[in-house]
């Protein structure tokens, strides 16, 4: 499987990797600020993915984003809010400002272990219901088994899919790759998932579903946005990055801004190229900038 990532004239070095992590690392203090913060909290695709959610609860969540302007008027508005595709019509229909977009997770979230008729179906009905964005999971059947034929073309199906359905409604929807990371161990594999999804025509590469054992890494970071600044240099078209799975800190935030900085520089600190997938980061980052334990979210 090494011919994908060959193709880009990447080779993963773990030792150099490792060592430069280790730098990011040390220097986090020193990076940390309230600008930062504060665009770390734009950056957010503010999430619940529970298998209790409700009408009522995901209301009650874009409530709180309604709020935000009156209850933290210096703040930014989070670039979305992430919900299952049966919740899309009601975060459409609930929130003020259309600049937060609906995010859906599809295509069988969290495992992708359907038909991928279901799956293009599921994308279809998202966007009729108010997807600006969805997330979708890299077919993990075929990838692991060596079958990148089949799980490219999972996403490219999907793409055409979505980008029919959008047509309709007469706007643009992004698509965000989820690869799974921590189930691809390696950073050859999470290379080879990164260059294949990219190649199909995802907008952004994910991290992460949250719903497994290990989720985003640093490591899987670096080799992600790594890949990222091979396709732009080959192909000349940006591909954002979104971490999720296990981000709950603002340390943590601040780690994936400095990769992103480090590797991909300004051009990619925006949310039109960089997101982070949370449920908790919400209020880690109020906490820090405002100096108190605030529970907003």
């Amino acid at each position: 499987m090494a011919d994908l990532y060959a193709k880009y004239g990447y080779n993963p070095d773990k030792e150099a990797i490792g060592r430069s992590l280790d730098m990011i690392a040390k220097n986090l203090e020193n990076v940390i600020s309230p600008e930062i913060l504060r665009t770390c909290f734009s950056l957010m695709d503010l999430t619940t993915l529970r298998t209790q959610d409700t009408v009522a609860s995901v209301s009650t969540l874009v409530d709180k984003v309604n709020a935000l302007k009156v209850d933290y008027p210096d703040y930014p508005l989070p670039a979305s809010i992430c919900v299952y595709p049966n919740f899309a019509a009601t975060v459409r229909d609930r929130r003020y400002y259309p600049d937060v977009h609906v995010t859906c997770v599809s295509s069988c979230f969290p495992s992708a272990q359907s038909f991928l008729e279901v799956k293009m179906r599921e994308c279809e009905l998202a966007v009729e219901n108010g997807a600006d964005e969805i997330d979708i999971v890299l077919a993990l059947h075929a990838f692991l088994a060596g079958d990148l034929a089949t799980a490219g073309e999972e996403i490219r199906s999907m793409r055409a899919c979505i980008d029919k359905a959008a047509a309709r409604v007469g706007r643009k929807v992004i698509l965000k790759v989820i690869l799974e990371t921590g189930l691809l161990v390696t950073p050859e594999l999470i290379a080879n998932a990164s260059f294949l999804a990219m190649e199909e025509g995802a907008d952004f590469i994910k991290t992460s579903t949250g719903k497994v054992e290990v989720n985003a890494t640093p490591m899987a970071a670096w080799v992600m946005c790594q890949c990222i600044k091979l396709f732009y240099e080959k192909t000349g078209r940006k591909v954002g990055f979104k971490a999720a799975g296990g981000l709950s800190t603002a340390m943590d935030a601040v780690c994936y801004y400095s990769i992103v900085s480090t590797l991909l520089g300004k051009d990619w600190l925006n949310k039109d190229l960089f997101r982070f997938g949370v449920s908790r980061l919400g209020n880690s980052l109020l906490s820090a900038i405002e100096k108190k334990t605030v529970t907003y979210f």
